[in-house]
């Protein structure tokens, strides 16, 4: 599927880190704008600016820039310090604001674009979904489950598993609403009935696991 790629450039001065930074951004925007067979290597230069040849010299193909565009942008959707929140802070009012922050972000237009392109390659190269859901919803799960683990020691909450609990958490979020954004048939919430939902869900997952 790849088009074809040329040699990683060899020994020399580094590559210029602007022009990577370029690429990738292009690459991000076309990608989701396009889908996969519509965007090019060329179109990807044009967009950053850059040549082809520069393009290939950073990423040696199209499924390599595809997979590194999804990375980052799955990256910049979920922070770093997504989870790394004050224990202080009773746990209720802690898995709220996860809550609401992960509404907000597989709400906002820039995952949902992302989710409607991964469903469209999945039938076509499950090696491309596999890329993105390991670089966005299993590092999300994967945290949300070590964030859990964590919140049990607090001896308000107890799962019979961590994974379990955050798999519940996470879908309970997404719930109706995010369906139908994905599939084009629905609206954002407003602030109120987005917050609704949160505390709604918060509180349902805290009588399901409080001690």
């Amino acid at each position: 599927m790849p088009e074809t790629s040329l040699p990683p450039s060899g020994p020399g001065r580094p590559k210029d880190l602007a022009k990577r930074q370029a690429i990738l951004d292009a690459a991000k925007n076309l990608f989701v704008r396009n889908g996969y067979a519509s965007t090019s290597m060329d179109a990807v230069a044009a967009e950053a600016g850059v040549s082809k040849l520069t393009v290939y010299s950073h990423f040696t193909d199209k499924e390599t820039l595809f997979s590194s565009a999804v990375v980052a942008r799955c990256e910049e959707q979920m922070p770093e310090l997504f989870f790394d929140l004050h224990s202080e802070l009773p746990v209720e009012t802690l898995l709220i604001n996860i809550a609401r922050s992960f509404n907000r972000l597989i709400n906002s237009p820039e995952s949902i674009e992302l989710h409607r392109l991964m469903v469209t390659l999945g039938t076509q190269d499950p090696t491309l979904s596999q890329i993105f859901f390991e670089a966005g919803p299993q590092r999300i799960l994967q945290e949300m489950e070590r964030f859990l683990a964590r919140l049990e020691k607090t001896g308000e909450l107890r799962f019979d598993s961590a994974r379990t609990a955050a798999e519940h958490f996470l879908s309970l979020i997404k719930g109706t609403c995010n369906f139908r954004l994905l599939v084009g048939c629905g609206e954002l919430p407003d602030d109120a009935s987005a917050e609704r939902h949160v505390r709604d869900v918060v509180g349902l997952f805290m009588r399901a696991y409080r001690i």
